[in-house]
């Protein structure tokens, strides 16, 4: 059952349930943790006028399969993993670690030059910082963003997405100060399913949205 038209449709769902003047733009900041949640981190910092950043991170994923992921690392190097999966298939923890510092040499690295022209993640110490992504399905991604928010020493966290496992949800709001999602789903099947009509955003189109946040010369800046 599709739940929105397009993009546009959802970000305005998740917007509208942002109270008006929650957020001051000179103590807050939205981030989008995933190159999907670009659109609708845009979408919020336009709309509430607070600025934008992107985290990064790279999935690892299990020896013998290549769409299992069982670990996440940060580009801040905090890395999450998914226990129960690692458990159940006998992987070797030396194996997480070690991938791990391989994805973040090879991978991480190589996203903050494309996103962010090398530039390293402002200093978001004392901020309130709005964690954007388009879904949360297994939760690996946000949890290492929160962890990593958490360690940077943040004012307070709070989770936006247009749509979520419900399960996921739960244990979501125990580690952050808040979640807005319009839409929080049993069974959790494919972004897909619950558009009408969703589109793909090429690298051009997401280097334009980050370009017009002006992310980039605040990240210039910050680095002088």
């Amino acid at each position: 059952m599709a739940l929105f038209e397009n993009q546009e449709e959802a970000a305005k769902e998740l917007h509208s349930l942002i109270p008006n003047g929650y957020f001051h733009p000179e103590d807050s900041v939205v981030i989008a943790i995933s190159e999907a949640g670009v659109y609708f981190a845009s979408y919020l910092s336009r709309e509430e006028k607070i600025p934008m950043n992107i985290f990064l991170s790279e999935a690892i994923y299990a020896p013998n399969n290549s769409e299992l992921m069982i670990a996440i690392v940060s580009e801040t190097e905090e890395m999450v993993i998914h226990e129960l999966l690692v458990e159940s298939f006998g992987i070797d923890k030396d194996y997480i670690y070690s991938e791990a510092h391989r994805q973040y040499e090879e991978s991480v690295l190589s996203y903050v030059y494309k996103y962010r022209k090398g530039i390293p993640l402002e200093n978001l110490e004392g901020k309130n910082v709005i964690l954007v992504d388009e879904c949360i399905e297994t939760g690996l991604t946000m949890t290492v963003a929160l962890k990593s928010m958490i360690e940077m020493g943040v004012k307070s966290v709070y989770i936006a997405v247009p749509i979520l496992d419900r399960g996921i949800h739960q244990n979501l709001l125990t580690i952050c100060d808040g979640v807005f999602s319009p839409h929080q789903i049993d069974n959790y099947i494919s972004i897909e399913y619950y558009y009408k009509n969703k589109k793909s955003l090429n690298f051009n189109k997401l280097e334009e949205m980050i370009k017009n946040s002006g992310l980039l010369e605040v990240s210039k800046q910050t680095k002088e």
